[in-house]
Parts: structure tokens; C-alpha cells; sequence
């Protein structure tokens, strides 16, 4: 073989390995998938938190069905039912009685019957009334009974129905209409012909029972923006409380700041000249207030959350396990997400945890403004639970769950995605020590929480609530607003009620207040109401006598009553307030769990109001109540269009009950105060906007419970940090070397729009 053969064939040997090297380094490079590892020690989920299981699809058709055949009376499709008709309002669960569940979870009784809540609104008939049947037992219904006198003492009158969707439409052709009444004035003051407008309601409807009376707002509709920030200045009052709609009348108009009888007065003063008019253009697309739309092409992407070896949490039907927690979760369609069997390390915390109500009270000098106290359980926080963005409303790999519904027709609608559950690593430590005397070690533990979330879009604003779970055994709940703020044309004394955003806008002032149900079982039902707080004494130094400290002491006292234990907003309580058990723990101290409320909530609503008994559930920032079968809610979705003789007033709950060794309920109010300001357009942020409550141990324990994670970290100066056997962080730059598998990005979100 020749020289420049053996050159040749070095050559191609050399090339050959440098090619290998270069496919090797490259392979190496390239993150492999992330493996799935199952869970270790999962809790194995034997069916038993069906009890709480929203109805499917299949058993709300059914219970349409049995009611359709079996009340002897024609009903509409609440889609498409005139107020003179029959509708199946809505269908939902009917949670059992605690006492039946109770003896089914922890006695071996037999499965409570599954049951069905129907609400129907009998239009005709000589007198029409709202009527809820429970229909069971599922999933093939045999019976139904009226239970309406037994919850609410009576009757429902008609008049208390929530607006539907069709009601809605009709007030909006009846708008149109008058609007028809004033053309040269609608081109002259808003580059329209009525058609471009749309409109807003308000609420409650009118100032006595059996009013139905309604202020819309009308504003500029934008395709593609919110169209709350564009106000054309005009108001309009529709009485919509008869049966039949022909007879339904615009009463009243109003337009930057005077009253008229009716659109057609509205023209005529125009066109004498008598009337002055502010010209708006019509908003463009590109240049409208409050757009979203991005100004910037997008930049690379920001950190992403995933889970190197899979979720770390277990979902089984409406069952979730995590690190020792079991919560059993769903959503009423009405007051939003509830939460029910709340375990932890296998010991019942809480027996029920549930949003009730939100109240958005608003100030103006506007009609519309001035009147509005929305209370959103009335138009639906659990229906208007959209599908999440992936990604942005909650992680990309977060498990999202879909929620289903029957309201205002009889077919069920499913709102997909719209409940999401991950764990969250909150980059902080949950608990750490750094030693740097006599011996030298670090000890900690990341602080991560299952979070369970779902996102309200009511009207203008989004509410996002949360439930995280801690691993110290702690309960967080929070909800923060955001969304579009809502607006007022700009006239005359405007900023007596907020900011000016806008060339004729006025963000108007109002407040969030919030309102939860907390059903603690701490260490079994029997429970009392603890506060200590702290207080100086004056005592003279014990070595010499010479001196006076001020020493902080502890002051402990059981609240007997319930009036001892209904706080006033915005009244300072008690720093720490405790559900306890009658039973000690390992240092003979009662096991208890904490409240501790976060909130800067607005003022309440006068006791003098007419309306405020409604929303009396509010004068409170918690109020400690005995559990009673008959008071399972703080307020009713018929509260909102009659809330001068509510159908549910909390404050009948507070009665000077003992609370001592009592099946206790919290009922806690959290909220805050908005003056709306140029930085809310276009959207209302979530940074200080956050409100909510903690439920912590205190004393539960003998010592805290985190210190069994298997996430702890320990290492002292002895150790090799680096080995991975001494320190779990050291284990990270191989465990976390793969790539998460993200599915492609899919929203469906305007499908039941």
C-alpha cells in the first residue's frame, strides 16, 4: 500500500471520528422527553367524594326530561320563553345534608341519594311565582318535591327572577326602537344611527318590591375592545316588569346631565337648539381607548414552568391528592367554585369552602352609575367561568378540567378547560436557617402549593380565584380582580366619583366586597371560637427592683356568643382568632386552626338603606355562626332585582347563639376599594388588586408538619454540597435535563358565546 493511500484512508478515519464526536455532543445537547414517574404513596380515590360531584351532562338532560313529563304544565325553553311563559331556569346539585354525608364518609352508612336542585319560573299560570324542586334520584329520576317554603318561608314572588338572556334581547329591540325616535340627534352626538350602540345594564331594578325598572348605559361598540370605556353620554330608563312585552315602556332618558321623558323629547330639544350635545367620532379599531391589542411584536419567551418527572398531584373524578392533602372540588353555576372534604394527612380540616357572593357597588353622577350594586351570584360566577388561556391564565402544563352547566335552556353547556390545577414553585423558601455559629449548615424548603383556579369573566370584570394548599398545612384563598373597569360619561362635578381616563370618560369609584363560607371540622365537628391578642404590663425588673419593664403578655378569651363573634368591617379584631378542638395536642395546648384575613375592603352599604339587609352579610368581616341545615347560604341569586325584602338576609343568622363545642361556620368578607386612575386602561391589573384569607394550624401539630417532605434540604459544612446524595438541589442539573412535551395550543373558548 502506497503512501499516499495510507494518507487517504488516515484521513477518512480522522473525518469519520470528528463526525462521531460532533453527533454525540449534539445528542448530548438535545434535552431528552421528560419521563413520567408514578406517584408514590398516592391516596387511592374509592369513589367516596362523588357525593359532592357536579351533575354530568347525562343527568341534567334526564332531570329536563322527568320535568318536562311530569309536571302537567307546557314549558318553554328558557332560551326562548317570553315572561308569560313556563321555563326550567336552571339545574344544578343538590348537595346532601352534612349528617347523611357525614355517616356515608366516616360511619359506613349508606350512599346519600343523588339529587337534583331544578329552579322553574312559572310565568303563566294566574299566580306566577319561582318555584325549586329537588328531583331524584339520579341518574334516573322518580320524584320530585317543592321545597320552597321549606327554604325560604314561603313563595318566591316572579318578580325576583334573575334577567335572562332573552329578556335581555327583547329590552334591547325595545331600545332600538325609541332610539329610531331621535336620528338627528344620534348623528349629531355619536356618529350613529342607534345600531353602533350597546348597552349596559345595571342593578337592582328600581327603589321598592316588585319594581323592574332598569337603567341601561349606551356606549360606542368597538369590534375586537372593550367597549366600557367609550360612554356616549346617553342613559335610558326601560320598565320591563309586565308579563307581556308589548306592553314594556322606555320611562325615562337621560344625556350629559339632564332628564327628558323620552327619546322623542331628547330629538326635539335638539333640533330647537336647547339642547348641547358633545360630538364624539366614532372609535376606530386602531386608535380606540382600553384596546389589548399588542403594540410590539412578541420577544422571546419568558421562564417556563414544568414538572421534570410529571405532576406531583393525583386527579380521580372530583378528587384531587397532593402531598398529603385531599380536596373534593366543583362549581355551582351560580356562586362559583366550592370545595367540600377538605383532608389533610388523612384528618378532615375543613367540611365545606365555597364563594358566595361578589358585590360590585358603584358611585356616580350618573344615573346608572349611582344605582349599580351588581351581585354577581345573580348573573351566574360559575356559568361565566370561560375556558383558561394556557400559558397565561394558568401554567402551559397545568391539568385543565372541563365545567358543565344547565342554565336558561334546557340543553346542558359545557365550558371547557375552565378550572385549572398545578403545582406552584413561588421561588421563596417556605422555611430555611443559615448557621453561622458553632456549627455551620443550611437547612430549607421551597415553598410549593397546589393551586386550584378558576376565572370569572362577570360583565366587565374577570375575577380570578384561587385555593392553594401549603405544605406547612395551611388553606390559602385569595381572588384578585382585573378585567375592564366601568365608566361613566364625563360631565359636570365627575371627579366627586373618580378619575377622568378618557376624553369624555369617568372611571367611577366602587368597591369589590367578597364573601366566603368556611364549614371548619377542626379535629371532628366540635368546635369553639379562641382570640389572643397582646397587651403591655408595667412590672418592676425582679433583679434589682429598680426598673420598670413594659412587658407583652398574652391575653386568651373564648368568645361565647355568636354577637361576641361577628367583627364589624373595617373594625380592628382580635390578631389572632382560632377554630380550636376540645382536644390537646402533644403540649397540651388545644389543636386549632388560625383565620387570618388579608382585605382593604371599601365601606359597607348604611344600615338605613332599603336594600342593605340584602347584602347585610357585608356589615361583617367575619361573623362565627352554629352550622344549621337551613342556612346553607349567605345570600340568594333572588336577592339582586329584590332586595328590599330579600328572599336570604344573612344578618337573620346572628341570633346569640353559644358557639361553645359547636358545629361552627366562618363567614368572612373580603373586598377592596377602587377609585379607578389612568393606569387601569385598558385593564383593571392583578398587582396590589388581591384580597383573601389564610386557614393555618396553630397548635394542630405538635411541630410543623413540612419537615417530612421529601423536597427538605440539609447540608453542612462537612458535607460535599456537590454530591447528589447529600443535597437534592445537586440532583437537579441531571433530573431536570429533559424537555417538557407541551401540547399544541388550542382555545375554545368562544364556542357557548
Amino acid at each position: 500500500m502506497s503512501l499516499k493511500t495510507v494518507l487517504i484512508l488516515l484521513g477518512l478515519a480522522l473525518a469519520t471520528i470528528f463526525a462521531l464526536v460532533c453527533v454525540l455532543l449534539t445528542r448530548e445537547r438535545t434535552p431528552r422527553s421528560c419521563q413520567h414517574l408514578p406517584l408514590e404513596h398516592e391516596d387511592i380515590e374509592d369513589g367516596q367524594s362523588l357525593v359532592f360531584a357536579d351533575l354530568t351532562p347525562e343527568e341534567m338532560s334526564q332531570v329536563v326530561r322527568y320535568l318536562q313529563g311530569h309536571l302537567g304544565v307546557p314549558l318553554v325553553d328558557a332560551s326562548r320563553a317570553k315572561p308569560s311563559d313556563n321555563c326550567i331556569a336552571s339545574v344544578d346539585l343538590q348537595v346532601p345534608a352534612k349528617a347523611e354525608v357525614l355517616r356515608f364518609l366516616d360511619g359506613g352508612g349508606a350512599r346519600p341519594p343523588r339529587e337534583a336542585l331544578a329552579v322553574l319560573y312559572f310565568g303563566n299560570q294566574p299566580d306566577p311565582n319561582i318555584t325549586e324542586y329537588v328531583v331524584g334520584p339520579l341518574p334516573t329520576p322518580a320524584y320530585h318535591r317543592d321545597v320552597t317554603v321549606q327554604k325560604y318561608g314561603g313563595k318566591v314572588p316572579y318578580h325576583r327572577r334573575p334577567v335572562t338572556g332573552k329578556e335581555y334581547m327583547d329590552i334591547n329591540a325595545l331600545i332600538q326602537r325609541e332610539l329610531k325616535k331621535a336620528p338627528h340627534f344620534l348623528s349629531a352626538c355619536c356618529e350613529s344611527d342607534g345600531t353602533n350602540l350597546v348597552i349596559l345594564t345595571t342593578a337592582p331594578r328600581g327603589f321598592k318590591s316588585g319594581d323592574r325598572t332598569t337603567w341601561f348605559v349606551l356606549f360606542h361598540n368597538v369590534a375586537g375592545t372593550g367597549y366600557y370605556l367609550s360612554p356616549v353620554g346617553l342613559e335610558v330608563l326601560v320598565d320591563h316588569g309586565d308579563l307581556h312585552i308589548s306592553r314594556w315602556q322606555l320611562r325615562q332618558v337621560f344625556y350629559n346631565g339632564r332628564y327628558f321623558a323620552g327619546t322623542g323629547d331628547l330629538e326635539q330639544e335638539f333640533v330647537a337648539g336647547a339642547l348641547e350635545v358633545i360630538r364624539l367620532q366614532q372609535p376606530q379599531a386602531d386608535a380606540v381607548l382600553g384596546s389589548m391589542k399588542p403594540r410590539r411584536p412578541p420577544g422571546s419567551p419568558g421562564p417556563l414552568q414544568f414538572e421534570p418527572q410529571g405532576p406531583r398531584y393525583r386527579i380521580r373524578n372530583n378528587r384531587i391528592s397532593y402531598q398529603g392533602w385531599s380536596i373534593a372540588f366543583g362549581m355551582n353555576p351560580n356562586t362559583g367554585p366550592r370545595l367540600f372534604d377538605i383532608r389533610y394527612r388523612g384528618e378532615r380540616i375543613v367540611y365545606e369552602l365555597s364563594l358566595q357572593e361578589a358585590l360590585a357597588l358603584y358611585g356616580s353622577n350618573c344615573p346608572g352609575g349611582m344605582s349599580t350594586r351588581y351581585l354577581d351570584g345573580s348573573f351566574g360566577i360559575g356559568r361565566f367561568a370561560y375556558e383558561l388561556v394556557r400559558g397565561l391564565d394558568c401554567p402551559y402544563t397545568a391539568t385543565y378540567v372541563d365545567r358543565h352547566y344547565l342554565a336558561e335552556t334546557d340543553t346542558p353547556k359545557t365550558n371547557q378547560n375552565s378550572l385549572c390545577i398545578f403545582e406552584h414553585d413561588s421561588g421563596l423558601p417556605l422555611r430555611r436557617h443559615f448557621s453561622d455559629s458553632q456549627s455551620f449548615y443550611y437547612g430549607g424548603l421551597r415553598k410549593n402549593t397546589l393551586v386550584i383556579r378558576t376565572i370569572s369573566t362577570l360583565i366587565n370584570y374577570d375575577y380570578i380565584w384561587d385555593f392553594m394548599f401549603h405544605g406547612s398545612g395551611a388553606v390559602e384563598v385569595r381572588v384578585h380582580a382585573t378585567g375592564y373597569i366601568s365608566s361613566s360619561f364625563f360631565h359636570g362635578q365627575g371627579t366627586d366619583y373618580g378619575n377622568r381616563v378618557g376624553p369624555r370618560t369617568l372611571g367611577t369609584m366602587h368597591l369589590h366586597h367578597i364573601h366566603y363560607k368556611v364549614d371548619l371540622d377542626v379535629d371532628g365537628q366540635l368546635n369553639s371560637l379562641e382570640t389572643q391578642d397582646m397587651e403591655y404590663e408595667f412590672v418592676k425588673d425582679p433583679w434589682s427592683t429598680k426598673n420598670t419593664i413594659e412587658r407583652p403578655y398574652l391575653r386568651r378569651e373564648r368568645l361565647e356568643k355568636e354577637d361576641e363573634a361577628a367583627f364589624p368591617l373595617n373594625v380592628p379584631m382580635p390578631r389572632y382568632l382560632s377554630f380550636v378542638s376540645p382536644n390537646p395536642n402533644k403540649w397540651e395546648h388545644p389543636r386549632s386552626y388560625r383565620l387570618q384575613i388579608i382585605s382593604f375592603a371599601g365601606e359597607h352599604l348604611p344600615t338605613s338603606s332599603s336594600m342593605e339587609r340584602s347584602i347585610s352579610w357585608g356589615r361583617y368581616q367575619l361573623a362565627v355562626t352554629r352550622r344549621k341545615e337551613e342556612e346553607p347560604t349567605s345570600t340568594s341569586i333572588y336577592n339582586q332585582n329584590d332586595p328590599w325584602t330579600p328572599t336570604v338576609a344573612f344578618a337573620d343568622f346572628i341570633n346569640n347563639e353559644t358557639i361553645t363545642n359547636e358545629d361552627l361556620v366562618a363567614w368572612i368578607t373580603v373586598g377592596f376599594l377602587h377609585v379607578p386612575h389612568a393606569e387601569d386602561v385598558p385593564n383593571t391589573v392583578t398587582v396590589g388588586n388581591g384580597v383573601g384569607f389564610f386557614l393555618r394550624p396553630y397548635n394542630y401539630f405538635n411541630e410543623d408538619p413540612s419537615v417530612d417532605s421529601s423536597d427538605s434540604v440539609y447540608f453542612s459544612s462537612e458535607q460535599d454540597v456537590g454530591a447528589c446524595g447529600a443535597n437534592p438541589l445537586a440532583c437537579l442539573s441531571s433530573a431536570a435535563t429533559c424537555a417538557p412535551h407541551l401540547p399544541p395550543f388550542h382555545f375554545g373558548g368562544f364556542l357557548n358565546l
